[in-house]
């Protein structure tokens, strides 16, 4: 059986993936997605963590297949010499590394990017680390809450009430990692087309969630003013903008930064003395906000969709997460994505959110068995069926199923 990726502009590349838990693999699943072959190189005895997160569906983990679909898995025991010959082997095929480990790691392994490019110069490293490969924290352990609370998140999110609060998604990992790593690659993959070189790629996961601030970050730049959770504009601060329950305990999302929307909702509302209010802050806002609170309170969250279905304004109902796949908008653009797998059964995932023309992307096959194409790679690279039974056998290798 193929399970290479039939379809997708990537067709083509080479991706070796050491990454690991969820910004690397969710990262390199889209790439997967998108043409490219990915095989991810787990320890043998050690294999992805994410492996044996609860919770399950059947015996596997619903977040490793969430973020390992359209890869194959090659199980391997870097710390031997023939797991590192395997490894270089399989370099002079492929088109990009991608590794998640602390700065210096892979050099300690023998398999690091020095090391790599003097066997094939035009490879590409991504490096996909916590704060970088300098710095006064390189080598600090780190989650997304840490780089959320370096870069100013975490204080700009939450209310006055509560103070800072997580975040429902983990935007350290996917923002600031899975889509940045995706970047570099596609980025020293273009320079690579036009100079034939390859490159390292620093990713840092604090770094790149950074770019999340920029308004508020020129906001402070030029008032120099420090807002308390709940106080910036567009996260509590304004009336027309916010989140506001309904008479069922449901939420509606209001958002009316243009005042050709807001007039149109002060006049739905019956409320005309809300016109000149619509940008104020502080007191007159929390006032505002009452009365807005007041008027959705009148009806269900699906009463307000029906009532203002044919009103040009940014309203929309709060879906929680029982609710998406539901939704006619994710339906139509098939943003909820069904497979079968060997062990579960029909199971639901996120679709490709990139939508080519001329190269539909798709997901392939569901996540890999650890080892389940360990003997297909290595065939393809040049080794025979005695070798890798030898190879398995002195503990080299992992092949699914023996």
């Amino acid at each position: 059986m193929e399970r290479k990726p039939q379809n997708g502009p990537l067709q083509g590349i080479r991706i070796l993936d050491l990454t690991r838990l969820y910004p690397g693999p969710l990262g390199t699943m889209m790439l997967a997605d998108m043409g490219a072959d990915v095989i991810k190189i787990e320890d043998m005895n050690a294999p992805d963590y994410m492996r044996y997160y609860p919770p399950y569906l059947e015996s596997e983990s619903a977040g490793f297949i969430a973020v390992n679909r359209s890869k194959r898995s090659l199980a391997l025991n870097l710390k031997t010499k023939e797991g590192v010959d395997i490894f270089f082997s399989l370099l002079k095929t492929a088109d990009i590394v991608i590794e998640q480990f602390r700065p210096g790691v892979l050099d300690e392994q023998g398999i690091g990017y020095e090391a790599a490019k003097r066997l094939k110069p035009d490879i590409i490293y991504i490096s996909l680390t916590g704060y970088g490969q300098n710095g006064p924290y390189a080598r600090d352990a780190g989650h997304d809450i840490n780089f959320i609370g370096y870069a100013g998140i975490l204080s700009a999110t939450g209310l006055a009430q509560t103070g800072p609060v997580l975040p429902g998604p983990q935007l350290g990992d996917v923002a600031g990692g899975a889509y940045m790593s995706m970047i570099g690659c596609l980025t020293a993959l273009w320079t690579r087309e036009k100079t034939g070189q390859g490159q390292r790629v620093d990713v840092a996961m604090l770094d790149a969630v950074l770019p999340l601030m920029t308004l508020q970050m020129a906001h402070y730049q030029a008032t120099k003013i420090t807002f308390a959770p709940g106080e910036p504009p567009l996260s509590g601060g304004l009336a027309c903008y916010g989140v506001y329950p309904c008479a069922d305990g449901k939420y509606v999302a209001l958002g009316l930064l243009e005042a050709k929307f807001w007039k149109i909702f002060c006049e739905m509302a019956g409320h005309p003395e809300w016109l000149e209010k619509h940008l104020v802050m502080g007191e007159e806002a929390d006032h505002l906000r009452e009365e807005i609170a007041a008027l959705f309170r009148i009806k269900t969250r699906d009463e307000w969709m029906v009532a203002t279905k044919n009103l040009d304004i940014c309203l929309t109902p709060v879906l929680d997460i029982s609710e998406v796949e539901k939704d006619p908008q994710m339906q139509a653009r098939q943003m909820i994505y069904e497979q079968a797998h060997p062990v579960c059964g029909k199971i639901k995932g996120i679709g490709v959110p990139l939508k080519f023309s001329a190269t539909p992307a798709q997901p392939s096959g569901p996540s890999p068995a650890l080892g389940e194409d360990t003997k297909s790679i290595l065939e393809e690279i040049g080794y025979k069926q005695e070798e890798i039974e030898a190879l398995r056998k002195k503990g080299v290798i992992l092949v699914a199923g023996k």
